[in-house]
């Protein structure tokens, strides 16, 4: 998976946004599941996964703080 470009994720909506947010916090719960269990293979995806849910957060958060100043 591609490092996402921020101006990507600056064009999705906040559905879109939260959606995503959701399903990289449940995938990163499975990967940490795998992992106790010795059954991970892929530990590069929980980088992948951190990078881009800081991303979605920051962008959601800029989204907010831009509402709440106007």
């Amino acid at each position: 998976m591609a490092k996402p470009n921020t101006a990507e994720l600056r064009k999705l909506t906040d559905l879109d946004i939260t959606d995503q947010i959701d399903g990289l916090r449940r995938e990163l719960f499975d990967l940490r599941f795998q992992k106790a269990t010795s059954q991970l293979n892929n530990t590069h995806r929980f980088k992948e996964a951190r990078i881009k849910l800081a991303q979605l957060l920051t962008v959601k958060n800029e989204r907010i703080r831009s509402n709440t100043s106007s």
